[in-house]
């Protein structure tokens, strides 16, 4: 299957409170605004196995989503019919150079939120979150990814801390959750 990467062919899913596809879909940009409907996503934290850095990734500062925001590894939106496995391994290959991703696992599969407004847009998102490790280095695609760098996660806390740090709603909203969950837990 060709799945768009693209933001201007990519489509969403959009989901019920539960997380169920309700069999509609529309254009990923078209539907992020101040009344953005409940659609489907994924969050990715990519460690290094050699010593379990936490990749941190800037959004490239022209993007018309949250530009410039520091946030985890990579997010994304599958595609209609895409399993978020799938979609986690395309975007990785597609933001961050990784198409190589080893232990994918879910670890918080049920996983909501919703921005408040950020430039006009909403981001309501039913985006079940997942770890991965990596082995080699990014080579990030820079329409995506303005900045990167692996972090130890005290250095990831500090960040989250840090009033002046533009980093990503969501990013911050999942942290108390991954606190106590593996691989998160031994960090």
């Amino acid at each position: 299957m060709d799945i768009a990467t693209e933001p201007e062919t990519e489509q969403v899913v959009f989901v019920t409170e539960d997380g169920v596809p309700t069999g509609e879909t529309g254009p990923k940009l078209a539907s992020h605004h101040e009344h953005t409907r409940l659609h489907l996503a994924f969050s990715c934290y990519v460690l290094r196995r050699s010593d379990n850095a936490l990749l941190i990734t800037q959004r490239a500062l022209h993007k018309k989503v949250w530009p410039g925001v520091w946030t985890n590894s990579v997010c994304g939106h599958p595609a209609p019919g895409e399993a978020l496995e799938d979609a986690v391994r395309r975007r990785a290959g597609y933001e961050l150079g990784l198409p190589s991703l080893s232990g994918l696992h879910c670890v918080l599969p049920n996983y909501r939120y919703r921005t408040p407004p950020f430039q006009g847009i909403v981001e309501n998102e039913f985006c079940p979150v997942f770890a991965a490790w990596a082995d080699a280095e990014p080579a990030p695609n820079p329409e995506e990814v303005g900045d990167w760098r692996w972090v130890a996660w005290t250095d990831y806390i500090e960040l989250l801390d840090d009033a002046t740090a533009n980093v990503s709603y969501w990013a911050k909203d999942q942290f108390s959750q991954l606190k106590g969950i593996e691989p998160f837990s031994g960090l």
